[in-house]
């Protein structure tokens, strides 16, 4: 990532009507953290440890082509944001590499099985490029995404439009839009055919904190196969350097009706977004909002955005209120070098077992360049499977 590490820096110094939810105010669900054991999940790594072509990316958002993540028989699609495009002999990054700024995989199954995946770049450009600012100075990361059973099963991703300021400055790029992409369903790579729609929820001109929604999907309807539905989507965000997570709802057939938008506003849901109150904070701008177990929803992110702990809150529905944090796992093996770090954990059902969790994280470097040289499979995800109690599952 060229420019995103320092987009991710930031996070070190943080650590109208109303409808009523009487669920939210329920009594936060009884976790041991000792129910919970992580390990490595090396045959999940190496499915991203290559030499030709795609070698490196971050972001790694997972979406079910079913548009349940329940779905046994079913296939992938990955996406990534800032990703690297070469050829490695031996532990020898060799010249001519490229650096787009999101590319895509498709995964045959739902197993790591080097032989089903297909990884996906536009020849020297990003698979996704913002329309209304066609320069190499806006680009786009890439947010969560759904296949959208209640929209034809058209794909959905949210972006994040990034725009490089040239001002010599310790971040030289901004935020200047927030995006949701839909994609036509049964479209294949490379998506020409796609609507972008601004979500009008910022004033990036304001200088006022912005929200960047898509930080994690949760489609919490029957027809995605959620086990305990209650009919809505679940649009999850990061307020502010302190990353303070904040959370709008609708019904997934108006996703793009944004004035059908609610927010969560610590007493209920309004349509004001400047209500809108923090779930959690020193979360990171990836994470993951997920059903453990019956009436146990797991928020899972990187703390702080780049701190080695893995973590994870409890509560009794997708907008908590959120237990205390358990730190599942430490990334610190990782990043035995100073100039290393690892940021934006998350979970993925879609690719989790029952009575576990399949989290990813990043491998980054604050010298990028100069470490990918020597270390030139070091820019890829990393996984650990986190399993827990057959009690926690049947509580």
């Amino acid at each position: 990532m060229k420019y995103s590490i320092l987009f991710f820096v930031v996070a070190i110094f943080s650590c109208d009507t109303q409808s009523s939810d009487s669920k939210q105010n329920a009594a936060l669900p009884d976790v041991n953290e000792k129910e919970f054991t992580a390990a490595p999940a090396p045959e999940w790594s190496n499915l991203f440890l290559r030499k030709s072509g795609w070698f490196g990316g971050d972001g790694i958002f997972t979406i079910p082509f079913s548009g349940k993540d329940s779905e046994k028989s079913d296939s992938i699609l990955f996406l990534f944001s800032d990703t690297m495009v070469g050829e490695i002999e031996g532990d020898k990054l060799m010249p001519g590499y490229q650096f787009v700024n999101n590319s895509i995989a498709l995964l045959n199954g739902k197993a790591p099985d080097s032989a089903s995946i297909a990884f996906k770049v536009a020849g020297e450009k990003a698979v996704f490029i913002p329309k209304t600012a066609k320069d190499k100075d806006t680009y786009f990361w890439l947010g969560d995404g759904f296949v959208n059973p209640d929209a034809g099963k058209d794909l959905f991703i949210f972006a994040y439009k990034i725009t490089n300021t040239h001002d010599k400055s310790a971040f030289p790029f901004k935020e200047t839009g927030n995006t949701l992409l839909r994609i036509p369903a049964g479209s294949r790579f490379p998506y020409e055919t796609q609507e972008q729609l601004e979500l009008p929820f910022n004033n990036y001109k304001s200088g006022e904190e912005t929200i960047s929604f898509g930080s994690a999907v949760l489609n919490n309807t029957e027809s995605a196969g959620e086990a305990e539905p209650d009919g809505f989507m679940y649009v999850y965000g990061t307020k502010g350097i302190t990353k303070k997570l904040v959370s709008a709802r609708v019904k997934p057939a108006q996703v793009t009706s944004f004035d059908q938008w609610e927010f969560w506003n610590g007493k209920g849901w309004g349509k004001d977004v400047k209500s809108v109150a923090a779930l959690s904070d020193s979360v990171s701008n990836e994470l993951s909002v997920s059903l453990l177990s019956p009436g146990k929803y797991a928020l899972v992110y990187q703390l702080g955005s780049l701190f080695p702990e893995i973590c994870m809150q409890v509560g009794p529905t997708p907008v908590g209120p959120f237990g205390p944090r358990i730190v599942l796992y430490k990334t610190s093996a990782d990043i035995k070098d100073p100039d290393l770090f690892t940021y934006n954990a998350k979970a993925h059902p879609a690719l989790s077992e029952p009575g576990e969790l399949l989290i990813s994280y990043n491998v980054n470097t604050f010298k990028f360049f100069e470490v990918l040289q020597k270390q030139p499979n070091l820019y890829r995800p990393r996984f650990v499977r986190v399993k827990f109690s057959k009690t926690l599952k049947n509580n």
